[in-house]
C-alpha cells in the first residue's frame, strides 16, 4: 500500500460542513473517484451497500440530483472546496 499512497493525488472535499483532504483514486476498482483513505481505492466492495444504493437511486435519483446541484450552488463549503480544486489543476 505504500506505493498507492505515492500515486494517488490530494483532492479536497466536503465532510458534512468541513472542507479536509481527500485523495483521488488513479487506479484500482474506484479509479477517479475521490475517497477519505487511500486504501479504499483497492478494497473489495461491499454488496449489500451497493444494492442498497441502486435501489435508493431508482426511487430518488432525480431528487437527489436536484438537491445535489442546489447544495453545490448554495453551500459555502461547496464553494469554498469547488476554489480549491480549480486552483490545483
Amino acid at each position: 500500500m505504500i506505493l498507492s499512497e505515492l500515486t494517488e493525488g490530494m483532492t479536497w472535499a466536503k465532510r458534512g460542513n468541513k472542507v479536509v483532504r481527500k485523495f483521488r483514486c488513479v487506479s484500482g476498482r474506484r479509479k477517479s473517484r475521490v475517497v477519505s483513505n487511500p486504501a479504499q481505492c483497492f478494497a473489495a466492495p461491499d454488496l449489500k451497500k451497493r444494492i442498497k444504493m441502486k435501489m435508493t437511486r431508482a426511487r430518488l435519483g432525480a431528487r437527489m440530483a436536484r438537491k445535489a446541484k442546489k447544495t453545490k450552488r448554495v453551500n459555502p463549503a461547496s464553494k469554498r472546496v469547488a476554489a480549491l480544486n480549480k486552483a490545483s489543476r
